[in-house]
């Protein structure tokens, strides 16, 4: 899933301290899992924002609202009869909420809530790390099931650097080394050859680095004719 932090309050009140009728939308996907978009935090954020405002001396009126999801143009369809009564619109959504929003309604102004961090789960309650790097070219079988690209602090794939010590990473003592993971992994499988052979360059063309993705597939295009 996506993982996000909500921005600071100080920050929020700043992008819209001109704004007094705000609209905060909150989104049920990713960041209602990692709780820091779903209905809760929005009233919570929602309430916070009229108490620092009653503190300054200023008006401010605030509603709120949780989509489906906000990364999917049915259901940010859904506000199209209202948004344009406010002044500013806060999205607790990753950060594609607040573009799918503002691709929409040109004429209304979208603050980004929170902060998009990576892709990855809960390895327990209130903690999240991350796991995918989203390069486009999955090869995690080659490495026990784990990702060197996303868990190594330098996306090393062909070993260790010389920097890791007792199973840790160089750069925190609380950071495991991915490398140590996946050997062990290897060892356990009975399959540490699979790490011996030299292995070709990544294919880094489906990253990033060649712009903004896009995923089509064909058979749904194709449906909607």
């Amino acid at each position: 899933m996506i993982v996000a932090d909500r921005k600071s309050l100080q920050e929020i009140l700043t992008m819209v301290e001109d704004n007094k009728k705000i609209l905060i939308s909150g989104c049920k996907g990713c960041v209602t899992v990692c709780n820091v978009g779903g209905l809760k935090e929005v009233e919570i954020l929602a309430s916070s924002m009229e108490i620092a405002r009653k503190k300054q001396g200023k008006d401010i009126d605030i509603d709120i609202n949780v989509l489906e999801r906000q990364c999917d143009t049915e259901y940010v369809a859904g506000i199209s009869e209202t948004v344009g009564d406010y002044e500013a619109v806060i999205s607790l959504a990753c950060g594609v909420g607040p573009q799918f929003l503002s691709d929409m309604y040109k004429d209304q102004t979208f603050y980004p809530g929170v902060n998009t961090t990576f892709f990855g789960g809960a390895t327990q309650h209130g903690i999240w790390e991350e796991r995918c790097a989203g390069c486009g070219t999955c090869i995690i079988h080659e490495f026990g099931g784990h990702c060197p690209v996303a868990r190594c602090a330098k996306s090393l794939l062909h070993g260790p650097c010389g920097g890791s010590s007792n199973g840790k990473c160089e750069i925190s003592k609380d950071t495991e080394c991915i490398w140590d993971t996946i050997v062990r992994k290897k060892m356990d499988e009975g399959r540490l050859d699979d790490l011996l052979g030299i292995r070709g360059l990544k294919d880094w063309q489906t990253a990033r680095d060649g712009g903004p993705r896009r995923s089509i597939r064909e058979e749904l295009v194709k449906g909607n004719i």
